[in-house]
């Protein structure tokens, strides 16, 4: 037992539980891992790939009723494909990461224009695609075709940290590189069947999220119990190394929820940054500035403060001060366009909103405050 940031120290060879690990690893997932979840249980690659996508930094309780909606919308990768970007990002509205819509629909269009419509088979195609990293070609490649290639996620880097007692933060580029070299040192050998090779990558994923959980892990349950090195030595929520603490800013906008009677104005986010390619409401770095804004779009001058809301993102904490008006007059014929759209607020599931968006409007179904 040992605790490293570098699993595999130079020259040293291949512990008993490192050559034990795929096999007792497999015959857990076999046993007590997760086998009825909605993406299992196949080898279409489509299917495999859009649930890898979703999720990524996402519970799969949350995944479940998206990853239902968009496969009976968009059965195959052609659908997706051809389908407008608007459409695409109204289904993942409320999933967050959003650009993982983006590449999910980019993907989509890049199978069918490189690859005739059919997933390539390799971790090394895969991984060339938008939006798939290394992690998730290999889990793809694994799952669809029965490749030998490891996965590497959030789940498998707390196991191996653990299990192995790994030191430092996972996200640390040398503490990373470690971990991939251990990952790929313990995977089943070259005479593993596709169904063994299936079995482990599903156990790593199971393993990390039902028993070797952040909070308190179920370590009595574990196939690993009496050789983890973080249980024998207590250090059970020290492993994996946490995050180094930064402060978190805080940001402020202020939105103008502008309404013409049912309806209310939107406005397409750039294709980058926060909420990218979302719609959501006009805009202001201050009251002053959404005040002028709100006269040109043709508000009534009188603006109603709204409640405030606070949002956290991974990296910043974003408060919004939403401000409400009516239009004073008649909006034109043509007021919609790509950029624009005077929306009725019972059709707000149509455009893809924001989450935070969302819930301000739907309190706001109703007469103006």
């Amino acid at each position: 037992m040992y605790l490293s940031a570098s699993p595999i120290p130079a020259g040293e060879p291949e512990t008993p539980l490192q050559a034990a690990f795929a096999a007792r690893l497999i015959a857990w997932q076999r046993r007590h891992g997760r086998h009825d979840l909605p993406w299992q249980n196949t080898r279409d690659p489509y299917r495999i790939w859009l649930s890898e996508i979703m999720l990524q930094q996402t519970q799969v309780s949350t995944v479940i009723p998206y990853y239902e909606r968009f496969l009976a919308r968009f059965p195959d990768v052609a659908s997706l494909a051809a389908a407008p970007l608007d459409e695409v990002m109204a289904l993942w509205a409320g999933l967050g990461y959003y650009s993982r819509a983006r590449n999910l629909h980019r993907c989509a269009q890049a199978v069918v224009e490189r690859h005739g419509g059919a997933f390539p088979s390799t971790p090394e195609e895969l991984a060339d695609l938008p939006g798939i990293g290394r992690s998730t070609a290999a889990a793809i490649a694994s799952f669809a075709f029965g490749v030998r290639a490891t996965i590497l996620d959030g789940n498998v880097k707390r196991v191996l940290a653990r299990v192995f007692g790994i030191e430092g933060f996972p996200g640390e580029k040398r503490v990373e590189n470690a971990m991939w070299l251990l990952a790929e040192r313990v995977m089943p050998d070259g005479k593993a069947t596709n169904d063994e090779l299936s079995a482990y990558t599903q156990g790593l994923m199971d393993l990390g999220a039902t028993l070797c959980v952040r909070g308190k892990p179920d370590c009595a349950r574990c196939p690993f119990e009496a050789d983890c090195v973080a249980r024998l030595s207590g250090r059970q929520r020290e492993l994996p190394g946490a995050r180094p603490k930064k402060t978190v800013p805080t940001r402020r906008t202020w939105m103008l929820v502008l309404r013409d009677g049912a309806s209310v104005l939107l406005e397409r986010r750039p294709p980058w940054g926060i909420w990218g390619g979302l719609w959501s409401l006009p805009e202001a770095a201050d009251e002053v500035s959404l005040a002028e804004r709100a006269g040109r779009l043709g508000a009534h001058p009188s603006l109603t403060r709204l409640a405030p809301i606070a949002h956290t993102f991974t990296h910043f904490k974003l408060d919004i001060e939403p401000r409400c008006a009516e239009l004073e007059a008649a909006r034109p014929a043509d007021a919609n366009d790509d950029e624009t759209a005077w929306v009725p607020l019972a059709q707000i599931d149509e455009y893809g909103v924001p989450a935070p968006v969302r819930k301000l409007l739907d309190a706001l179904k109703g007469p103006l405050l």
